[in-house]
């Protein structure tokens, strides 16, 4: 009898373990653990650009995996990559769903680099300037787009776990500095509305990586009343969410000013609200690459070092892009000759 318990509590155990392995288990997986300090770049174009043939070469001109140069010359530790609903547009140009986006991640991964998801919530560009739905859910009623916020993010970090890739972050929309899935989640409409979309968001990342950071991304860093405005009206009406995310777009001329008032910003978002700051968008035009590197390096040293060590990481934006690249992009960081500008030297030590 004693030889039978025991024959079965070991079979019990070893369901359980399968079980547990298999990914059958009832609790949500945790992410990676990520570095204390991402160094990022967003790679979204980069499959894009490869089925293009677009090459890069490091700065002695020896031709290399684009992913490669970046981690080992740069010291980017860290991708980030966009995903959009349904797509339309042409996968030449790094219009990326679920799928082509998660092989993208899974080769970042493989590359040594943490991975940040930039969930649109649309088919196309998601922006301060429009926040369009996806056509699929056009005439969906608020729940029902709810629902689809749920069952789409549940859907998109399903598919990257498929490919061996848990995100250590993932935005809750790009750029909401009034809202996303317009007129429905306007912010300036029904801030509540808006609040409970990001927190659908959130649950759902946080129902399969229970690890996984979740961010909210406004544009203008600088801007300290849009923050307060849009984070504390989130706040107020309940949101939950782990870090505010800012872009920065400078010029030559006035970047270092911008700086200075994005950490002032940063600093009081971190008073406020207590939550880490993520710079997860930066750039300045492929010309001014001395500029460029100045600016990388002291915005990158002031995050590190902003109050209570809530400075979380700086991303530049795209920086694989070549000049005019994709209809005229002129903030990357690769000549039309193949080989880096000297912007990205920014991100070292």
């Amino acid at each position: 009898m004693m030889l039978r318990k025991s024959i079965v509590c070991l079979l019990s155990v070893m369901l359980l373990a399968a079980l547990w392995f298999a990914g059958a288990g009832s609790e949500p997986r945790k992410a990676e653990a990520a570095p204390a300090f991402a160094k990022g770049a967003d790679i979204s174009w980069v499959a894009g650009m490869e089925a293009q043939g677009y090459k890069w070469k490091d700065k002695n001109g020896v031709q290399r995996d684009i992913l490669d140069i970046l981690k080992n010359d740069y010291q980017i530790n860290s991708a980030r990559i966009r995903v959009w609903v349904n797509p339309s547009s042409d996968y030449g140009n790094g219009y990326l769903n679920k799928d082509r986006a998660a092989a993208l991640a899974k080769r970042a991964k493989a590359a040594g680099m943490s991975v940040m998801l930039t969930l649109h919530y649309s088919d196309s560009w998601a922006d301060p300037g429009k926040q369009t739905k996806p056509a699929a859910w056009a005439g969906y009623t608020f729940q029902q787009l709810m629902d689809a916020v749920w069952n789409w993010t549940r859907d998109v970090m399903t598919t990257m776990q498929a490919n061996g890739v848990t995100p250590d972050w993932v935005q809750i929309g790009n750029e909401t500095n009034n809202g996303m899935l317009w007129e429905d989640g306007k912010a300036s409409a029904n801030m509540k509305n808006y609040a409970w979309l990001v927190n659908t968001g959130n649950n759902a990342v946080k129902s399969i990586s229970s690890g996984t950071k979740t961010i909210v991304h406004l544009a203008n860093g600088y801007d300290n009343s849009l923050f307060v405005w849009n984070i504390g009206g989130l706040v107020a009406n309940g949101a939950t969410f782990d870090m505010i995310g800012m872009s920065l777009y400078p010029s030559a001329s006035d970047w270092s000013t911008k700086v200075t008032q994005t950490i002032a910003n940063a600093n009081d978002m971190i008073a406020r609200y207590g939550k880490p700051i993520m710079i997860t968008e930066i750039g300045m035009d492929y010309n001014q690459p001395a500029a460029a590197k100045s600016f990388i390096a002291d915005i990158k040293t002031k995050i590190r070092n902003l109050s209570g060590g809530r400075g979380a990481g700086v991303f530049y934006w795209e920086p694989e892009a070549t000049p005019g690249y994709n209809g005229g992009y002129g903030k990357g960081a690769w000549q039309s000759d193949g080989k880096p500008t000297a912007a990205l030297e920014g991100f070292l030590n």
